[in-house]
């Protein structure tokens, strides 16, 4: 496992007040791209009915609102009996999420990065009651390096692929985590990224100043591993966000643009 001192990973989830305001910039055209903003599927399953699972907890589901647990169910396009991974588990809202979705008959490889459950002890309880759900592995190697299980139908994260650009991690550290999901993934399968808004043409330091990225960072990135961008949708766009205030400052937090990205290998 690696290690780092707490001082030089202060900035992960500590609120900036010195971040340089840009001008904000009206929303990224999604139809100069070409790309539809949802993933039509005929088989698409009752995801009121995985919403409603015992798996998940009542805190979960006072948050589903906030997050569109619904829309962003929908988007992944995940399948009962699906090998999928949570990308970056956090406290494991859509870990559980994704063992309902799955069902008895798929998997969930939940992989919480070790140096995370070196800085915080709740993302090591996290994972290891997610382990405890009977669909569901979980995993704890470094940033750099997840242990995905092959053969995957889905990679997920939500809200935390600017982390692969935070300080204290090698300036690779996006570049090699996509090649392992590049070479996880079964061909046609999808890598389905959500996070927070940058402004466009954001700074390289703005996933660790902000905890935001630059979507069109993340597809260029993305696309290096051999990915293609197969479906983008706008429904967590918020024109009140300025998209030049840390996360988690009071003035936002909670209500973030967001960014939806599905990415898929190509067969």
């Amino acid at each position: 496992m690696l290690r780092f001192t707490l001082a030089a990973f202060a900035g992960f989830l500590t609120v900036s007040g010195t971040a340089q305001a840009q001008e904000q910039l009206p929303a990224l055209d999604l139809s100069r791209m070409n790309i539809p903003s949802v993933i039509v599927s005929p088989d698409t399953p009752d995801y009121a009915a995985v919403l409603a699972s015992p798996i998940r907890t009542d805190e979960d589901r006072a948050k589903d609102e906030a997050r569109q647990a619904l829309i962003t169910l929908d988007f992944t396009g995940v399948q009962p009996g699906w090998k999928v991974a949570d990308m970056i588990m956090g406290g494991g809202y859509f870990t559980r999420m994704l063992s309902a979705a799955v069902g008895p008959e798929g998997h969930v490889t939940a992989w919480q990065p070790a140096e995370f459950i070196a800085f915080q002890a709740s993302y090591g309880e996290a994972l290891t009651a997610a382990s405890a759900l009977p669909n569901v592995t979980a995993i704890r190697s470094p940033i750099g390096a997840p242990d995905f299980p092959s053969g995957l139908d889905l990679i997920f994260t939500a809200q935390n692929y600017h982390d692969l650009h935070l300080e204290p991690f090698a300036d690779d550290t996006a570049e090699r985590v996509n090649a392992r999901a590049f070479a996880a993934l079964k061909p046609g399968g999808r890598y389905v990224i959500i996070d927070h808004y940058a402004v466009d043409g954001a700074e390289a330091s703005t996933p660790h100043t902000l905890h935001r990225i630059d979507i069109e960072r993340v597809i260029r990135e993305v696309e290096a591993a051999g990915f293609v961008v197969s479906q983008m949708s706008p429904a967590l766009w918020n024109d009140d966000d300025p998209r030049t205030a840390n996360v988690f400052d009071a003035s936002i937090r909670g209500r973030t643009s967001q960014f939806m990205i599905s990415f898929r290998k190509p067969e």
